[in-house]
């Protein structure tokens, strides 16, 4: 299928790409139709609404930067997505870039939650409270570059 892109333009997209959000995200309750695409920066991704083009989200797997996450999330809620098992699951942070990229957060305390089989998602609140809203990507890897040197 051909999509409309913030970072690509017109592209043409798998329907494996699609991703539901039934409740939206938070702030975009309304878009409720996605694609996950790859950016061409790894380890980033693209969360690109499929209903307006001007809306897309940056995203990066928290494993990446902090191996120990969890996101302890309330389970019932998480009852929603239908997981047969930890390995459907996809978690993702969105990423915010200010000017200065060495300076670039991950949302921790919201992550999205993806049925890798289903391709529905959420965005969830962590109960874990060591989990905040802005996280600086390269502060994470500095202390965990340290932390495996010691």
């Amino acid at each position: 299928m051909k999509v409309r892109t913030k970072p690509y333009g017109e592209i043409e997209i798998e329907d494996r790409r699609r991703i539901s959000f039934p409740r939206g995200l938070f702030g975009f309750e309304d878009l409720r139709d996605f694609a996950l695409l790859d950016a061409e920066q790894q380890p980033f991704f693209w969360l690109q609404s499929l209903e307006r083009v001007e809306v897309a989200f940056v995203l990066i797997d928290p494993h990446f930067f902090r191996p120990d996450y969890t996101p302890d999330v309330d389970p019932v809620e998480l009852e929603e997505l239908s997981l047969s098992s930890a390995e459907d699951a996809l978690v993702f942070a969105i990423v915010t870039i200010p000017s200065t990229a060495q300076r670039m957060t991950a949302n921790l305390q919201g992550p999205l939650i993806l049925n890798r089989t289903t391709h529905v998602g959420r965005q969830y609140i962590s109960l874990n409270p060591r989990w905040g809203v802005r996280h600086v990507i390269q502060d994470e890897l500095a202390a965990a570059r340290e932390g495996a040197s010691c």
